[in-house]
């Protein structure tokens, strides 16, 4: 009897030219298993030239399904999003535009039966009332912004869809994002990517959180590297029908600026919080990951030093600065 001939892999990745995205690019491609099409409204200057990508408004329907359909797309990797800070300037927009994307790619997913979709969730699902300390896999959701709305409300159709029609959905909890290679997108934990460019580049930095404002945080190369290793687990280990929790490390502005001092002696720092600290202090302080561990193994690799010192030296190689 004959094998059903396996149809090739491809992956199309929406909100490609984000700071997540910008990377996961790469990573895919680098695994050479298939072909990715980056995709976005606009291309920033380094995605222009690309053969792979392609424009497209993911809020139209029937755009996301003709680049499905043309390419023959086998997985959707949807990042597109208004995040936390950048949300609370247009709540509706936010909402809008966060969970009608997701509906899209869903019902896509859905009537062209596609292998496996990806959508990142967060850490902003929680607030005061989640256990502020440390949050647990299951700890209640309690969202004070439009952005953290949007991503519970994004995790219970993901389990909706999960249930009523097989599809393999995946998603983690991202906590704060550091990032050498794009530079950050409206989100609260900014300052932590903005810091690095303004030390390199002014040695002086205003941070609008205060000091000692202690959040989870996660190294992008641990992040593409923990989405690839959830999205290559065997489905059956995966027993979170919502979004996995996933972190790194947990610091404050302040331990953040310590350590950069380390390298970067004449740094000085001055803390005038703005409407950024509401949201932050309302987060939790630290996240248990102990689910990703046990499920599909989930490990980060580095901690703060570590990330402190590859950060600089991916800066400085890179001559980029944050304007």
């Amino acid at each position: 009897m004959m094998k059903k001939r396996q149809k090739p892999k491809v992956i199309l990745v929406t909100g490609a030219c984000g700071q997540i995205g910008t990377e996961l690019v790469r990573a895919l491609r680098a695994q050479g298993e298939g072909l990715v099409i980056a995709s976005d409204l606009k291309p920033r200057e380094f995605m222009a030239a690309d053969e792979f990508y392609r424009p497209l408004n993911v809020m139209d329907a029937r755009e996301l399904e003709r680049v499905v359909t043309c390419f023959g797309v086998t997985e959707i990797y949807h990042l597109a999003a208004i995040l936390s800070a950048s949300g609370e300037n247009d709540p509706l927009q936010s909402w809008e535009l966060n969970t009608k994307s997701l509906l899209n790619v869903l019902e896509t997913a859905r009537k062209y039966k596609l292998d496996k979709v990806f959508w990142p969730s967060s850490i902003a699902i929680f607030g005061p009332d989640s256990m502020p300390a440390v949050c647990f896999q299951n700890a209640k959701p309690d969202p004070l912004t439009v952005y953290g709305i949007s991503k519970v409300s994004g995790e219970y159709w993901c389990r909706y869809y999960k249930r009523q029609y097989g599809l393999d959905i995946r998603s983690l909890r991202y906590p704060g994002l550091i990032s050498h290679s794009a530079p950050p997108g409206g989100g609260t934990t900014d300052y932590a990517v903005e810091l690095f460019h303004e030390a390199l580049l002014k040695n002086t930095y205003t941070c609008f959180l205060k000091e000692n404002t202690c959040l989870p945080m996660l190294y992008m190369p641990d992040a593409i590297r923990g989405t690839l290793q959830l999205m290559a687990a065997p489905k059956g280990n995966l027993l979170v029908e919502t979004s996995y929790n996933m972190t790194g490390m947990s610091f404050t502005p302040g331990e953040l600026v310590s350590a950069i001092q380390k390298h970067i002696p004449a740094l000085v720092v001055r803390y005038e919080p703005d409407s950024r600290q509401y949201i932050a202090e309302n987060w939790p302080m630290s996240i248990n990951d102990s689910r990703a561990q046990q499920e599909w193994g989930w490990q980060p690799l580095y901690d703060l030093a570590a990330m402190v010192s590859d950060m600089l030296l991916n800066l400085k190689k890179e001559r980029t600065v944050y304007a």
